[in-house]
This record gives structure tokens, sequence and C-alpha cells, in this order.
């Protein structure tokens, strides 16, 4: 039988100490990532954050990749959160910009969540498909368009530009920490107010 993320190595449930021990873990393998890079973070040097024998790290984890996925599927938990509950505040015409609000202003407050996202996310390439980039953001393009009386809309393309928009905004910022992602955020959100204007 296949082991759960809630299991322990032997199919049983996760200790107390299990549990604490691989969000230690997650934490290293963020804080590695956003320093190093992918690259450059090895089982050793997570081991080694972590004050633990490489042994131990394999216990928890069975491999880097398996880490990875865990840093990853934490740093998305958090963005998602944020971002929804930003959205389910707004009205639902408000949507997209609500949206570009959000997650600039999340990856902009979270350099580490950012520099993971962009390091980490294109070596799990199964878990970063373009539609389930551009999707969600189509649905919150579709919903705003018919909450505005607006005939349907090219919403994928329009998912994809703003999407396109954001990683630019949040790239530079990256490359340079004194860029103020909010005015371009906000002349982005000007574009798209008259995308869908009508």
């Amino acid at each position: 039988m296949a082991r759960t993320p809630k299991q322990g190595r032997a199919g049983r449930g996760t200790t107390l100490i299990e549990r604490v021990r691989r969000a230690q873990l997650v934490e290293v393998t963020v804080d590695l990532i956003a320093e190093l890079g992918y690259a450059k973070t090895s089982l050793a040097r997570i081991a080694e954050g972590a004050d633990l024998t490489k042994a131990a790290v394999l216990y928890h984890f069975p491999s880097k990749d398996a880490l990875v996925r865990a840093a990853c599927a934490q740093v998305l938990e958090t963005l998602t959160e944020e971002v929804g509950a930003a959205l389910a505040s707004a009205p639902a015409a408000d949507g997209p910009t609500t949206y570009v609000r959000a997650m600039v202003g999340h990856l902009r407050a979270h350099p580490r969540h950012t520099r993971v996202i962009v390091e980490a996310f294109p070596h799990l390439e199964d878990d970063h498909t373009s539609e389930r980039r551009w999707g969600p953001l189509a649905g919150i393009i579709d919903t705003a368009a018919e909450a505005r009386g607006l005939p349907a809309v090219d919403s994928r393309s329009l998912a994809v530009i703003i999407g396109g928009a954001i990683d630019g905004l949040v790239g530079e910022a990256l490359r340079d920490p004194d860029y103020d992602t909010t005015g371009p955020a906000e002349r982005l959100n000007a574009m798209i107010e008259s995308a869908l204007s009508g």
C-alpha cells in the first residue's frame, strides 16, 4: 500500500516530532533554494542546515525532488490562501485587478517564496503546466466579464498576458530589490480595465 503524506515510513500516522522535523526540513529547503538556487541545494546542504544527517533527511523525504516538491507546495499554499482571501472579499467584477494586486503584493512581500517559484518550478515539469498557470486566472476573468454583463472575452489570451506581465514585474523586483512594483501593477490593472470595459 502506498504511503500517504500523513503516514510515516512504516505506514503508521506521523508523530508530532516527525511533523515538526518535516516542517523544519521544508523551511531549510525554502531558505537554501532562495539563497543558492535549485542546483546548489543538495540533500547534504539541507541536512547540514537542519543539523541532521543525510540519512535522517532521507527518512522523512525519499529524495531531493520530494523535498523540493514539499517546499513548493508550502510556498504555493501560502500564496493561494492570500490571493484567495483577497478575491473572496472583492466584488466578482473586480476579480482580475484584485488578483494582480494580491499576486504582485504577495510576491513582493515574500521574496524567498518568489525565488523558490522561479528556481524550483521549472524542475517539476509535471506540476508546472501552462494551463495550470493561466486556467484559474481565465476563470476569474470570465466571472468578471459576466458580472459586468460583457459578451465572452478571450480569457485565455488575457490570462497569459497578465501572467507574463506579473512574471516580468516580479523578475525585475528580484533583480533589483529597490524596484517598486506597485505603480507598474496599477498600470497593468488600467490595461485590464480597458480590456474589460466592453
